[in-house]
C-alpha cells in the first residue's frame, strides 16, 4: 500500500551555519517540487561581531523574516565551525565511559587543548575506529535558543563533511574514497575495505589539476598507512578538470552530480548538504 506523507511533514527547512554566512532553505519531499532558497545573510569579515557572535546577532534575524513555527529544521554545521577526528577504542573497552576518555585523549593529543566549552558526538564503537565531531557548547545554545523563541523543532544538527558522507555513502563504488569541496577546501573520507580510516583536509590551491589531485590522494594514502584507492568520488563544486578520462586507468575520480543552482550562495548550497537525491 502507498504511503502518503501529510502536507505538514512533507515540508521542512534546512539551515545552513558557516562562519561567512547563514542561509534558510525550504525543502519539500513531494518529487515535483524544487528546493527554493528562502533568505540569506552574510556576515561582514570587518564587523563589530565575529565567530560566534556574529552568529549569534543574524541568526534572530534571518528567522524573523520567516514564519517558521511548528517547522522542522535541520542545521548543517560548516566544517570550520566543528572539529572531527579519528578515534581508536583502547583494548578492552567495555564501558561508554572508556570510549569517552579515548575521544578526549585523542582530541587533546590533536587541537593541544581540553574539550571545555565543546560538545562530542561520535559513533561510539568499542571494537573499531569511529568518527567523533566536536560543536561549540555555545552554539548548540543559540540553536536550541531560537527553536524555543521561534517555536519550530529543531530535529538535526549536522557536521558538513558527516552529512555529506552520510548521504553519498550508499554510492560508494568498492575500494573508492570519498571527497568533499567546499570553500575551496578538499576534504577526504579514507577508507580500508567498507571501514572509515581517516578523514583528511588540505587547501585546494589555485589551478589544482588532475595531476595535483592524484599526487595529493597518493600523499595523504601514506600518510594514513593505506595504499592509494582506486577511485576517488567527490560532491561539491570540484574543477571539472579532475574529472576521469581517457588515459587515466590507475586512479580514476567521479564527480557526484550537483542538481542546485549555480546561483546559490555557499551557505544555501551547505544547508542542502546531506540531503537525500
Amino acid at each position: 500500500m502507498r504511503r502518503w506523507l501529510r502536507p505538514w511533514l512533507a515540508q521542512a527547512l534546512r539551515l545552513g551555519i558557516a562562519p561567512d554566512g547563514l542561509a534558510l532553505v525550504h525543502t519539500s519531499a513531494w518529487q515535483h517540487e524544487r528546493a527554493l532558497l528562502l533568505g540569506q545573510l552574510r556576515l561582514a569579515a570587518d564587523g563589530a561581531y565575529t565567530g560566534l557572535d556574529a552568529i549569534a546577532e543574524a541568526l534572530p534575524l534571518l528567522l524573523d523574516e520567516h514564519d517558521v513555527a511548528g517547522m522542522r529544521v535541520s542545521v548543517v554545521l560548516s566544517d570550520e565551525l566543528v572539529r572531527l577526528w579519528q578515534v581508536a577504542p583502547p583494548g578492552g573497552a567495555a564501558r561508554m565511559a572508556d570510549l569517552e576518555a579515548a575521544a578526549a585523549l585523542r582530541y587533546q593529543a590533536l587541537f593541544g587543548a581540553g574539550l571545555a566549552g565543546w560538545s562530542i558526538r561520535a559513533d561510539w564503537n568499542a571494537s573499531q575506529p569511529f568518527l567523533a565531531a566536536a560543536v561549540p557548547q555555545a552554539l548548540l545554545a543559540q540553536l536550541r535558543q531560537a527553536a524555543a523563541s521561534h517555536r519550530f523543532h529543531l530535529v538535526e544538527v549536522a557536521p558538513q563533511f558527516v552529512a555529506a558522507l552520510n548521504q553519498f555513502r550508499s554510492r560508494l563504488r568498492p575500494g573508492a574514497w570519498f571527497g568533499l569541496v567546499h570553500g575551496g577546501v578538499l576534504s577526504v573520507a579514507a577508507f580500508e575495505g567498507r571501514q572509515l580510516a581517516a578523514v583528511r583536509t588540505a587547501p585546494i590551491p589555485d589551478g589544482a589539476d588532475r595531476d595535483w589531485l592524484e599526487s595529493h590522494v597518493a600523499r595523504e594514502a601514506l600518510r594514513v598507512g593505506l595504499g592509494r584507492p582506486e577511485r576517488l568520488q567527490v560532491c561539491g563544486p570540484a574543477p571539472q578538470g579532475w574529472a576521469s578520462s581517457a588515459g587515466r586507468l590507475k586512479f580514476a575520480c567521479t564527480l557526484f552530480e550537483d542538481e542546485l543552482d549555480p546561483l546559490w550562495p555557499d551557505s544555501a548550497r551547505l544547508a542542502m548538504t546531506g540531503r537525500a537525491p
